[in-house]
């Protein structure tokens, strides 16, 4: 499933049967309606690279948070307290952080396949360090290269998704991607809580050993997306097969004089450069203060919930589950958003940007409200009424 010539396009005289194209500089491109262009793969090929794609993220967010249901029991385990045990979530997002600046570059030069191979992979065997750590150094050393190796899927999913789906159809499978980065964050806490009533703070591993598992196998379904680097690919099959007026053909890739030093040059400076633009700023600034509160919420919950009203570890975190309902909420306002993004482009409207800035200003100002309720209430513990 993984070629790009896989079911249900697979036939053994592709290569020689399809309809070859050059483009204006003579380099090989792809033809209309090409089959090996990831834009033009079934809807139904498409779902499922995008389905696998961010269960890769959703084993990087649910392991993000994970631990923070457990710091207690990891306090006692290693005797420190437990706000170095919180270093367990503070390392893995050091390494979250850090990520993406080494692996977004290497997959604009090497493709996103084999990224995701190399990653998850690593990913999933540092988790048996963390899982199986004698000493409290050595899970901390875990959580940050699980971390590193973790923050490959958030930034490599989001250019699968635009190598293969268009502008409008982009919509809905970015906000399945956004919802995850929210409801990933929001499960761990609760699943790690209740398994340290029952468990040890150990099972919050082997969960994460299991379910990333079952998505190393499916992500090795994934098959290449980076349109230079399908058609790097298929220039090399080409001149394999010899094809009569294409031995000599090469991708318009080959012929660059692009390198990773100064792919690595452009990812490093181009987000300064951004960051100029006063609206790219402030966005940056907004997402930032977002986040943070988000993950503070790991820490303030147990507070709220546990010390002040005396819940235990696992019911303490139910509350979290109302951050994957609001993700679920707003996941569900992109989609219907982007089916009418749709029709009105059928009628010939031209879409702007501006366009989805409603539902960003109507979550905008619901977030404030609801974190001042939560502030306001949370200070208060209703006891029982007496006569």
């Amino acid at each position: 499933m993984s070629r790009p010539t896989a079911k249900p396009y697979r036939s053994d005289a592709l290569e020689k049967t399809s309809t070859l194209h050059k483009n204006q500089d003579g380099l090989l491109d792809f033809s209309p309606n090409d089959i090996e262009n990831p834009k033009n793969w079934s809807t139904g090929r498409r779902w499922y690279i995008t389905v696998v794609s961010v269960l890769l993220v959703v084993n990087a967010t649910f392991a993000s948070s994970g631990p923070s249901g457990t710091l207690v029991g990891i306090a006692e385990h290693f005797k420190v307290s437990q706000v170095a045990a919180g270093l367990v979530i503070t390392l893995f997002l050091l390494g979250y952080c850090f990520g993406p600046l080494f692996w977004a570059p290497l997959s604009e030069f090497y493709g996103r396949r084999w990224i995701f191979y190399i990653s998850f992979t690593l990913y999933l065997v540092f988790n048996f360090l963390c899982a199986f750590a004698n000493n409290f150094g050595a899970l901390l050393v875990g959580r940050f290269i699980t971390g590193t190796m973790a923050s490959a899927p958030l930034s490599n999913a989001p250019g699968v998704l635009a190598d293969i789906w268009g502008p409008v159809e982009r919509g809905n499978a970015m906000a399945l991607f956004s919802m995850m980065t929210f409801i990933g964050p929001a499960l761990g806490p609760v699943i790690g809580g209740f398994l340290e009533l029952k468990e040890d703070w150990r099972w919050i591993f082997y969960v994460m050993l299991w379910f990333a598992g079952i998505t190393e196998v499916l992500m090795l379904t994934i098959p290449e997306t980076l349109g230079p680097i399908v058609l790097l690919n298929k220039a090399r099959r080409l001149r394999k097969l010899k094809v009569p007026g294409y031995e000599n053909i090469k991708a318009p890739i080959e012929v660059t004089d692009r390198s990773l030093i100064g792919i690595y040059k452009v990812a490093l400076t181009r987000p300064w450069k951004i960051l100029v633009d006063p609206i790219s700023f402030a966005v940056a600034i907004y997402l930032s203060v977002v986040y943070a509160l988000l993950y503070m919420l790991f820490t303030i919950y147990p507070i709220v919930f546990q010390q002040k009203r005396g819940w235990n570890s696992g019911v303490g975190e139910l509350p979290l589950i109302g951050t994957a309902i609001g993700a679920a909420i707003g996941g569900s306002i992109i989609f219907a958003v982007s089916a009418r993004d749709r029709k009105r482009a059928e009628a010939g409207h031209k879409g702007v940007p501006e366009d989805r800035l409603p539902v960003a200003m109507l979550g905008g100002i619901l977030f404030p409200i609801t974190m001042f309720w939560f502030a306001w209430s949370g200070q208060y513990k209703q006891g029982p009424r007496t006569c």
